[in-house]
């Protein structure tokens, strides 16, 4: 997962920095709220085993043993930057304690692009056991967000509102036909058949 090595303590300072994992608000049913903001994520940097120890050792004891929910923000996710991987992802999951498995009752997936829906409804059954994927509710707007959590107790980055409105503009960015880099609005939505396919990239 990570190509440059660091200390293990820079490390995890790294990602206490980063803010990547932050346990604050509730959704409607009273639930604590992960929030965990995938763009910020430091693949590069940051290996499996560490992002482990981090969770058990700073945010699983936080959880309690009370039930609570995810949500997880995938808005600016790309595979070359900040995702680790599918088999790290396996790996962490693997490595999450039992009780706070079954503690967790719904995971919040905004923005999640095509091929995220595509590869989890392929292979997430497969991968994720313990019934994850039926507790997956997949948001394409921040807006539908708030149908589940207490709009005023979770922070949201600006960068995710700022994708909303591209989606409003664009909105064959949700189906992966259109490429999400920076554009003029106003211009013709897809521009050619090689462009409309940038962005059918795995998991981004």
């Amino acid at each position: 997962m990570s190509s440059q090595i660091i200390s293990e303590s820079d490390q995890q300072l790294l990602l206490h920095k980063l803010d990547i994992f932050k346990i604050h608000g509730k959704d409607k049913q009273g639930r604590k709220i992960l929030r965990i903001i995938g763009k910020f994520f430091p693949a590069r940097l940051a290996s499996v085993d560490v992002l482990k120890k981090y969770l058990e050792e700073y945010i699983f004891p936080r959880l309690g043993k009370k039930p609570f929910s995810v949500l997880y923000v995938h808005t600016g996710v790309q595979r070359s930057e900040n995702f680790p991987g599918i088999s790290a992802l396996r790996s962490i999951y693997d490595a999450i304690p039992i009780n706070v498995k079954d503690n967790l009752q719904a995971v919040y997936f905004v923005h999640p692009g095509l091929q995220s829906r595509l590869f989890l409804a392929t292979f997430g059954r497969l991968l994720f056991s313990g019934g994850l994927y039926g507790k997956l509710r997949y948001l394409s707007r921040v807006d539908y967000l708030w149908e589940h959590v207490r709009r005023n107790e979770i922070e949201i980055p600006d960068f995710v509102y700022d994708h909303d409105e591209d989606l409003e503009y664009r909105p064959m960015m949700d189906y992966g036909l259109e490429s999400d880099h920076p554009r003029i609005y106003g211009a013709p939505a897809v521009d050619s058949p090689s462009v409309s396919l940038y962005s059918m990239r795995c998991i981004s």
